[in-house]
């Protein structure tokens, strides 16, 4: 009797190794302890025992069934709990998409910009980064003793090498390697020693430079009107401001009738109506001599613009910083 309580145990115990589900687990547990079960079975041969073995069988048997129901319960408990987790996975539902990164908007602006001087003939140049004073400066008309060469605008490198604080030194290396007529738009990044709500260290320009014979300021007013009204829109006004640049003459600063209020006045436009948005002029004669153009004989315009300056203005974005602050809620928008 003994030698069947030990077999039936570790049968059970095998098979229960085996059990994968809690339906089997079930089953185990109505094969070797339910009221039909093997264990219960063998309950009822007590009575064919010998009087002084039916204590010690009878207490195996209680030991036996004992220790099954133990490690039935626990392995239905674990079945039980690994089951729910996989049922909380509903496959049905639709797989989460990634999220797939965009352009930046000062990248998306600039494109743009870029884009509608294309369209009117204009070719993309670039230029270095850190340039010489020379370029930066001097072939530009600025004299030693202007303003603009102070150490509190300009990072100096040396003396002769700086970050470059505009893209008009790539319109002196182009008129340097190419004859006139030309039409060309140089995007890039500046650098100055300015950080505010409207001012950053690091900064992106995109300046414009048409040259030929009989180019006129007449020509420079209609190619920025048309750039005007294809980023801001054909019911935008705007108007031409003179102003004082070193390397044009006459100069003048565009500005746009305020995309907020459309005129009327508000406190992104000091009340004004008016927004400035770029800088610009006919090409000073002196700098025409100093790539050996003839000034007599040709023309040109030349014009800048910041390019956050137009993504603010455009994007309805009133702090700088939030371009170069990588925060994925603000990117996102976009």
């Amino acid at each position: 009797m003994e030698n069947k309580i030990k077999e039936v145990v570790e049968e059970a115990r095998r098979l229960l190794k085996d059990a994968r589900t809690t339906q089997q687990l079930e089953e185990l547990r109505v094969r070797f302890i339910g009221r039909k079960g093997r264990i219960t079975a063998l309950f009822k041969e007590l009575g064919k025992l010998d009087k002084e073995k039916r204590p010690v069988v009878g207490k195996l048997l209680n030991e036996a069934k004992t220790t099954l129901e133990s490690e039935l319960e626990k392995a239905l408990k674990e079945r039980k709990r690994a089951e729910s987790r996989r049922e909380k996975i509903d496959v049905t539902l639709p797989g989460r998409k990634p999220f797939v990164g965009t352009l930046h908007p000062i990248t998306k602006i600039a494109r743009e910009i870029c884009s509608i001087f294309q369209r009117l003939g204009f070719d993309i140049v670039e230029g270095p980064e850190v340039e010489l004073d020379y370029y930066n400066f001097e072939a530009l008309n600025i004299p030693r003793e202007h303003p603009a060469r102070d150490m509190q605008d300009t990072f100096y490198i040396t003396d002769n090498v700086v970050l470059r604080t505009h893209t008009s030194p790539i319109q002196v290396r182009v008129m340097e390697q190419r004859k006139p007529p030309l039409r060309i738009i140089a995007p890039g990044k500046t650098y100055r020693r300015d950080s505010d709500l409207t001012h950053t260290p690091m900064f992106h320009q995109v300046e414009g430079l048409m040259v030929g014979e009989k180019v006129s300021f007449g020509d420079l007013k209609g190619i920025l009107t048309i750039f005007v009204h294809q980023m801001f829109g054909e019911d935008v006004g705007l108007r031409f401001r003179p102003s004082f640049f070193p390397f044009t003459e006459p100069s003048a600063e565009v500005d746009i009738q305020c995309v907020i209020c459309r005129g009327e006045g508000c406190r992104v436009c000091s009340h004004t109506g008016w927004l400035e948005i770029l800088g610009s002029g006919m090409v000073d004669p002196e700098v025409f001599k100093m790539v050996g153009y003839d000034p007599d004989s040709i023309t040109g315009f030349a014009f800048g613009m910041g390019i956050e300056r137009i993504a603010m203005l455009k994007l309805g974005i009133n702090d700088l910083r939030l371009f170069f602050d990588n925060d994925l809620r603000f990117l996102r928008q976009f």
